[in-house]
């Protein structure tokens, strides 16, 4: 199986963003290493079909030359709006849960919660 650039790119970012994503105890570390995971992802397929010289599918010389798919051009437009969403979603969740126990460790959220619990 024979990978170009793009899909190297977007694997080792995936692979980053999952290493911050289990080595980090920092909600916003954690926050920050699913973003990177998301642009991993994005660019992976967004290399998939890559061909190198390919034109964008619009004006008149369509017929002649290689185009590029627009397809997964629009879904990872669409993949782009909805990780801004989820990760403001998050990062919203985040300062709730600052405020509520005032600090950004995920270990010692849960033992004050569990601590409240008990109460």
């Amino acid at each position: 199986m024979n990978f170009n650039p793009v899909e190297i790119t977007g694997l080792l970012l995936f692979l980053i963003g999952l290493y911050g994503l289990v080595a980090r105890r920092n909600i916003v570390k954690t926050l920050l290493s699913l973003g990177v995971m998301d642009v991993g992802v994005i660019t992976f397929f967004l290399g998939v079909r890559f061909q190198p010289g390919s034109r964008p599918p619009i004006g008149e010389s369509t017929a002649q030359a290689m185009t590029a798919d627009p397809v997964p051009q629009a879904l990872m437009i669409t993949a782009i709006v909805i990780g801004i969403a989820v990760t403001a979603a998050a990062l919203m969740m985040f300062s709730a849960l600052y405020h509520r126990y005032g600090s950004t460790n995920w270990h010692t959220v849960h033992k004050i919660r569990r601590e409240e619990r008990r109460r």
